[in-house]
């Protein structure tokens, strides 16, 4: 990371709720294709989630701490660290921030930084739903954003792109994007009621997937390379040792798909 920063744009993509399961899946299925160009032919990488629900796992990912490989002999050098003493996972690699959290650390770096937000710990209404926004030089959300809305995936590519588009090309950009289409309620995309399963968990990935390349096209016309980040912050239960949901220890909630590197912005020209 020392090498990409700040030479590279950061999009940073976090499927809230999507399970490891059934991203690899749909991935092996060849249905989410769009998805497919930023994982690269290796498919998603298993890691582990530090929080089990949205506010903790955010909190340790801006802190540095992205999901942990699963694999048990894989590296666990981080790509971002804030310096504190004794830390065993910043290597010669990782981008070490003086400042407390890597949004920061990006603005001091010269980066803009903007989070359009999804669930609700980004709407941005109560003094809790400012915490993470308020890192961010500038923090969209509305309802067309967040879980009741079908259509999430759509207006918030489609936001996003229009703002992507509006920053100088000569200033690095931090985008970040809490996509709410996989958290519950999802039944709606594909069944007029619920409760929401597996199935409709699937059709919401694929939902945003269908969604995605108005966005990269936006970074593809910035004519800067792109780093990417693309992962879950946790799963989710859909009846897994009598659980439901979401903030309890099962490996449906602590398995998260994982996926970082150099976009290949020549695909996204060919599909423009």
């Amino acid at each position: 990371m020392n090498k990409l920063l700040p030479g590279h744009d950061v999009l940073w993509l976090v499927l809230d709720s999507l399970r490891h399961d059934v991203a690899v899946a749909e991935w092996e299925g060849g249905r989410t294709p769009n998805l497919a160009r930023l994982t690269g032919p290796g498919g998603w990488e298993k890691r582990h989630t530090p929080g089990s629900f949205t506010f903790p796992a955010h909190q340790a990912f801006f802190a540095g701490f992205l999901p942990t490989p699963a694999d048990p002999e894989a590296s666990r050098e981080r790509l971002f660290a804030a310096r504190f003493a004794g830390s065993e996972t910043t290597g010669g690699g990782t981008k070490v921030f003086e400042e407390a959290n890597v949004i920061a650390g990006l603005r001091a770096e010269g980066y803009h930084t903007m989070c359009i937000g999804g669930v609700g710990f980004f709407n941005q209404q109560t003094a809790l739903s400012r915490v993470l926004t308020d890192l961010f030089d500038e923090s969209h959300w509305c309802t067309e954003f967040g879980v009741t809305c079908r259509e999430s995936p759509v207006n918030q590519f489609r936001f996003a792109a229009g703002r992507v588009g509006e920053v100088a090309a000569d200033k690095p950009l931090c985008c970040f994007i809490n996509v709410s289409a996989l958290h519950q309620p999802n039944y709606f995309y594909c069944r007029e009621s619920g409760p929401d399963d597996l199935e409709s968990h699937a059709a919401a990935l694929r939902a945003v997937d269908e969604a995605l390349p108005v966005l990269m096209e936006a970074f593809q016309r910035r004519c800067r390379p792109v780093f990417h980040i693309t992962c879950s912050d946790h799963g989710t239960a859909y009846g897994e040792e009598g659980f439901t949901g979401h903030r309890m220890a099962v490996p449906a909630v602590w398995d998260v798909p994982y996926a970082h590197g150099v976009v290949d912005l020549r695909e996204w020209e060919e599909k423009a």
